[in-house]
């Protein structure tokens, strides 16, 4: 059964760019992580309310940025020990540099992929 874990990252405006480029820097070796399955990331552009949902309209593109920026990573390995080997060699490597730049520690939803 595929281990996921999806952190969502509350970014500091003023960091988004440095948060993007040590992101973008730690995918070369996050990809290599032994049993990594699936790797993506993505920055809330969107927000959808419930008239949309219900005419089927397409979401709205965000405007301002209120408090941060929120981005969600989401990674699947083949084994919880797979995914603790990752998680210690990004602890070792880009943690203290990505956690520079957020307004609070982020959060982490762990669980094995149902479908």
């Amino acid at each position: 059964m595929p281990f996921t874990e999806i952190s969502i990252y509350q970014v500091k405006p003023q960091k988004t760019q440095e948060f993007e480029s040590l992101i973008l820097e730690a995918k070369s070796s996050l990809e290599k992580q032994k049993g990594l399955l699936l790797l993506r990331l993505i920055k809330r552009g969107y927000r959808i309310d419930m008239e949309q949902i219900k005419e089927g309209l397409p979401p709205h593109k965000l405007t301002r940025i209120v408090k941060s920026v929120k981005y969600v990573l989401y990674w699947e390995f083949d084994t919880k020990e797979n995914y603790g080997l990752a998680q210690k060699n990004l602890y070792n490597s880009y943690w203290k540099s990505i956690e520079k730049c957020l307004i609070a520690p982020h959060d982490k939803y762990l669980g094995e992929r149902l479908f």
